[in-house]
């Protein structure tokens, strides 16, 4: 037997209890209806009685109406089966919301984040995450708000300073902010421990809006932990020199500075490394080349390419006369200012490369092609994969500065399919691509065919 079946039989089985229930209580009802019109009709007070009962009825109806007033019930959401009642009322102005990211701080006692919290919530702000960053003399919160489309910036930071909050900071937040700062780290950590090249990246994803410059160990020096004041933080390159990080607003709290630190030392234990992945491309000709992630250790092949290339090629590359091309070299391979691509022959030979370069808060993008391999279609899967790689990295845009006559240039740039902006200024031309990071890595229309090795 079901237990629907069960059911139906146990209901049938005790139905006559129910009815003789409620007929008990019908025939109670009529006896006291019968008594108490028996008792108005045939009384003297009948009629007093009556009006008595209706004034004590309109004095409790205006009391019940008082009272809901001065303490209104919550507001009840209506539900999937629950759906709101006529006499449901929505909350005002529940429209669109906005993310916002806010720092503020309040004392260290008890009692103080609440106060905080009450005040947010008189706006009907919801609070989403809360990190607590602890100073000498009280704490910087940090909070993920989802507050009304109605609530300007200035009335949340009122809020804030009603709350007992103090150097309010405010920025608009986006989903990316939504992932909790412990799953950040982690996540960041993985990155640098495959990939030397991602430490600045992480950096400036793990504090935010900020600019991240590596110095030379001559131009500064620093202790092996660092130093931190309210604008700067400093800490030992592991590949030599100082990484200077710098953010104007709001202040570096200490622990930032911590984990800033711990994704430094976890780069400096791991040591130079680079993702062994390489893909083989069939050119439109029928050539195969390999593109591959380039390094220090490509130092040696970049140098006899460097040998091959002509004075012109040089100097387009370089926007003008040609020197030291192991500093350049040096500097443009090393994973602490960005990602470089090299394109090797069959044989072995290095004839292009591609870099992607850190520029503070801007992204570069560069060639370097031999002259027996341009027009060949190898500039142009390099500066795709750059691109690739750097809408994969959060970049907004990436740059080329080039010579205005330099049309295999600009020719790359406009195969991307990007939006793109032009900027000449004498003779120089800078072409800007404009990424959305929403739509992932850019489609780059070129005839080749890849198959990973």
């Amino acid at each position: 037997m079901t237990d629907e079946t069960r059911a139906k039989s146990v209901r049938a089985r005790h139905h006559w209890r129910r009815e003789l229930v409620e007929l008990a209580a019908l025939f109670t009802a009529v006896a006291a209806t019968d008594s108490v019109a028996d008792t108005v009709v045939h009384g003297a007070d009948g009629p007093v009685l009556l009006l008595s009962s209706a004034a004590a009825l309109l004095a409790t109806a205006g009391f019940h109406t008082w009272w809901a007033r001065r303490h209104p019930a919550p507001a009840r959401l209506a539900g999937p089966g629950h759906p709101a009642g006529p006499g449901h009322e929505e909350p005002e102005g529940d429209g669109g919301t906005t993310l916002w990211r806010m720092r503020t701080t309040v004392r260290d006692e008890p009692g103080s984040l609440a106060t905080l919290c009450a005040a947010l919530a008189r706006h009907r702000v919801d609070i989403l995450a809360l990190q607590t960053h602890p100073l000498a003399d009280g704490a910087v919160d940090e909070l993920l708000l989802r507050a009304p489309d109605t609530l300007a910036p200035a009335g949340l930071s009122d809020a804030a300073t009603a709350g007992g909050g103090s150097g309010t900071w405010l920025e608009r937040a986006d989903a990316h902010d939504l992932v909790d700062a412990p799953t950040r780290a982690l996540t960041l950590a993985t990155r640098t421990a495959l990939d030397a090249a991602e430490l600045p990246l992480a950096l400036r994803q793990l504090l935010g809006r900020c600019t991240i410059r590596s110095l030379p160990g001559t131009e500064a020096e620093v202790p092996p932990e660092g130093m931190w004041d309210e604008s700067v933080i400093r800490l030992p390159d592991p590949s030599g020199g100082t990484i200077t990080i710098e953010r104007p607003h709001p202040p570096f709290t200490p622990t930032e500075f911590a984990r800033a630190r711990a994704l430094v030392e976890l780069d400096a234990r791991l040591g130079p490394r680079v993702p062994p992945r390489s893909d083989v491309l069939t050119l439109p000709e029928g050539n195969e080349i390999t593109v591959r992630r380039a390094g220090l250790g490509d130092l040696a092949a970049a140098r006899e390419m460097h040998e091959r290339c002509s004075p012109a090629t040089l100097s387009r590359r370089y926007h003008g006369p040609f020197g030291d091309a192991d500093r350049y070299l040096r500097h443009l391979l090393s994973p602490r200012f960005g990602r470089t691509l090299a394109a090797y022959t069959a044989s072995g030979r290095l004839v292009a490369l591609g870099h992607l370069l850190w520029d503070g808060e801007e992204t570069e993008v560069s060639l370097l092609v031999e002259d027996a391999w341009q027009r060949r279609g190898v500039g142009g899967e390099l500066l795709g994969r750059l691109v690739a790689m750097a809408a994969e990295a959060g970049c907004e845009s990436v740059y080329a500065v080039t010579q205005s006559s330099n049309t295999a240039m600009v020719g790359a740039m406009r195969a991307l399919g990007l939006p793109l902006d032009y900027l000449i200024e004498e003779g120089t031309l800078v072409v800007t691509a404009r990424l959305a990071r929403e739509q992932g890595a850019p489609a780059v229309r070129t005839g080749s065919s890849a198959r990973e090795r």
